[in-house]
């Protein structure tokens, strides 16, 4: 079985991952292999280079970053541009990635962690979708503690995302992360439990 696991900012989607590692899942990192797909000899890189010149290609061969995020975080037009090159890419190598290891341990639960999965449109391609959730103003007030931010720095980076209210209502599985790691755990025991048996329930 597959599922993806998404959440929004702040919400302890690593943690969730984190836990259902522990419990025995393979997990695909999107975020991972969105940095697999830009190293040097990697196809999405040289079209990266063709697309927005060879300044954002460093002496070693390496993407510069900071300069590639200036200029689409500058420019939606630009931002989509970069999306079509990587997108494609990255979902071709997660899904093989995932049948991979659905082939070499077909007993093993494979989780995709995917942060933008239902603003991606991606949740068709799961067996099942969860979502670590926390109520809005504990996102909020989380955001704000972990990273230093303003409430308006805060609540504008929470907007860049689809409410989370809304992603709950979307997941096959939802997992209440906003009270203990005690909490979170005992939660992912009873999924886990009822994967075992094969009756998952959300």
């Amino acid at each position: 079985m597959n599922i993806g696991l998404t959440g929004g900012i702040a919400t302890g989607k690593s943690t969730v991952a984190r836990m259902l590692v522990a419990r025995g899942a393979a997990l695909v990192d999107a975020d991972r292999i969105a940095r697999e797909i830009v190293e040097p000899g990697q196809a999405p890189l040289a079209q990266i280079a063709e697309r927005f010149g060879k300044a954002v290609i460093q002496e070693d061969g390496t993407l510069n970053r900071k300069l590639l995020g200036s200029i689409v975080f500058a420019d939606a037009g630009e931002r989509q541009a970069l999306e079509a090159i990587t997108h494609p890419a990255i979902r071709a190598r997660m899904k093989a990635r995932i049948a991979a290891l659905e082939a070499a341990r077909p007993d093993r639960l494979v989780v995709a962690d995917i942060p933008l999965l239902f603003e991606s449109g991606l949740q068709h391609l799961y067996e099942g979708v969860m979502v670590a959730y926390v109520p809005r103003d504990v996102q909020r007030m989380r955001l704000i503690e972990r990273d230093g931010l303003t409430p308006e720095q805060a609540d504008m980076r929470i907007r860049t995302q689809m409410d989370i209210e809304q992603k709950r209502q979307l997941a096959d599985y939802v997992i209440d992360n906003s009270g203990t790691l005690a909490d979170t755990e005992a939660q992912l025991d009873l999924f886990w439990q009822s994967l075992q048996l094969g009756s998952v329930q959300s």
